[in-house]
């Protein structure tokens, strides 16, 4: 790799008349810059090889596989229930979420969709949506570190770490929880887990409220995010986005109400799309502002199962949350696939069996954060190095689903 060489004519420039001097002779050569793996703006092991003119970008090319988690390959050796562990470690910062999607595509193969007891249900989508909340708080606290902002960070972390707490004073473990099982649950709510979650509620309400004060109406933020990787719907759509990123291009596209899992369909909530109020439809300010949203969002859900628990009239310790978990997991020969809406975007399971074993023939997963990094060459293209960093981290990538 050859450094930047400047050519100045005429050639003997230190004799010459500098009102000669012109800026269009100035030739600059291309430079190959290696971002990553080891970097806090790609938010993971990821290599970006970027190929710039000065601060110019002309290309960029991401290098996969520094964190390869091998997920596939062993979870076609495990038996169907010991393969949610591993589900947890895909997308490490909404494990709860991951572990829903994976047990709805099981269940579909076990028929049981639609037959868990209603608490079951309304717990899964309580701790879901919590743990999406703090799946956000990460996305939209590193977001302000990448633009230079520390102090949403510092409030968005306290909070995160409050809604860890509550997941680890349930599941046991702080973010890998293996809590959400085949047919039901690894256990019930602890007693008082409910009235935590609703002192809990208001706390986070305000912190968001802060945080929209302080970064979405700030200009410096503004100026840094507003027409900046900007991605046109046909594009999002063609490149396979979804979740966030997508509906940061304008199209209310959420799993939670196209398929109409779980008891979501019971729950009032509505879908942020981006609307260009900083900017173009479709850049880093919309895609962030979405997330902000969607957080609110969460909250609404959370009480609406908040009330639903309260009032339900089998919270007592004789409900087994495990009564339809199967012994033995040895769904007949099909082929299924089942997808649920992440806080990233749409996490998806295809599983084959044979009919003969506990073990999956084939498992594959269609990781979002995979996609959504395919699309990272076209909105990088023609940008400033600095607006790659804020294009990155409106991605809101995870490394253990992109190296599955």
């Amino acid at each position: 790799m050859n450094p930047i060489q400047y050519q100045f004519l005429p050639e003997n420039f230190e004799n010459s008349d500098p009102n000669k001097f012109r800026v269009e002779d100035l030739k600059s050569e291309e430079m190959i810059i290696s971002l990553g793996p080891q970097h806090p703006s790609t938010h993971g092991v990821l290599r970006l090889e970027v190929i710039s003119d000065g601060e110019w970008i002309k290309e960029v090319v991401p290098h996969l596989g520094y964190l390869h988690r091998c997920f596939e390959k062993h979870a076609e050796a495990l038996p169907f229930n010991q393969i949610i562990p591993y589900v947890d470690r895909l997308d490490y910062m909404a494990a709860m979420n991951s572990e829903h999607a994976y047990v709805m595509a099981v269940e579909k193969m076990l028929d049981l969709t639609g037959k868990l007891p209603k608490r079951i249900e309304y717990i899964r989508v309580l701790v879901a949506e919590l743990n999406r909340i703090a799946s956000h708080f990460v996305a939209i606290g590193t977001y302000g570190l990448d633009i230079g902002a520390y102090t949403p960070f510092l409030w968005l972390m306290r909070d995160r770490e409050e809604i860890q707490r509550m997941l680890e004073w349930l599941s046991g473990a702080r973010m890998l929880y293996n809590y959400v099982w085949v047919g039901g649950l690894f256990y019930d709510l602890p007693l008082g887990f409910e009235e935590k979650v609703q002192e809990l509620v208001p706390v986070i309400k305000n912190t968001i409220k802060e945080v929209k004060q302080l970064v979405e109406d700030n200009s410096i933020f503004i100026k840094r995010t507003a027409n900046v990787g900007v991605l046109p719907l046909n594009a999002a759509i063609n490149y396979g986005c979804t979740g966030p990123v997508l509906r940061g291009s304008g199209l209310p596209f959420d799993l939670r109400r196209i398929d109409a899992y779980s008891v979501y369909p019971e729950l009032e909530f509505d879908i942020p799309v981006g609307e260009g109020a900083m900017g173009a439809v479709g850049d880093c300010w919309d895609r962030n502002h979405v997330r902000i949203r969607e957080c609110e969002e969460s909250l609404r859900i959370i009480e609406q199962c908040i009330v639903a628990l309260l009032g339900d009239e089998k919270r007592t310790r004789e409900f087994d949350p495990q009564a339809l978990v199967p012994k033995k997991i040895r769904p007949k020969a099909m082929d299924a696939y089942v997808r649920a809406e992440n806080p990233k975007g749409e996490l998806g399971f295809y599983i084959r069996t044979d009919g003969r074993s506990d073990i999956p023939q084939r498992l594959k997963v269609r990781a979002c954060s995979f996609h959504h990094l395919s699309v990272l060459p076209y909105l990088a293209k023609g940008t400033y190095l600095a607006d790659l960093v804020a294009i990155i981290g409106s991605l809101d990538l995870v490394m253990g689903e992109v190296d599955r």
